[in-house]
């Protein structure tokens, strides 16, 4: 099993509830700092913050946290790839994704796709909504 695990600054909560709301996923675990071992403190301010994170998109696992910030880097040389079968829905989960982000590419129709766009969601993870050619 192979499974993409997104460092956030600060906002892991939010995004897990915006990936909900926007794509459907289901909040499986979102364990916080306070939860963990008395011999595991963390600094008040992170008290809150999310040490491990789980959703699932389709039935596919997506694990993230809240990186702190002396850790965190932003995003770059990846992409999440979610892959949709019907291109009105993909297009509609890529819109409601870049929305208070940005887009690198328009979806649209391509040589290998029924729909396909690159963009930022309004918390840094660069994604790929791909509606192939043949469901696989």
């Amino acid at each position: 099993m192979l499974n993409p695990y997104l460092f956030y600054n600060g906002n892991c909560e939010a995004a897990f509830k915006f990936y909900e709301k926007t794509l459907g996923a289901r909040i499986e675990l979102m364990l916080r700092n306070e939860q963990a071992p008395p011999e595991m403190p963390s600094p008040p301010e992170r008290k809150q913050k999310i040490m491990h994170g789980r959703i699932s998109i389709n039935g596919q696992v997506l694990m993230a946290s809240d990186a702190p910030p002396e850790h965190f880097h932003k995003p770059q040389g990846f992409s999440v790839s979610l892959t949709v079968g019907d291109p009105a829905d993909a297009e509609k989960k890529f819109k409601a994704l870049c929305e208070g982000g940005s887009v690198n590419m328009p979806f649209g129709k391509t040589f290998f796709s029924k729909g396909f766009g690159m963009g930022t969601d309004q918390f840094g993870i660069p994604w790929m909504v791909n509606c192939p050619l043949e469901n696989s």
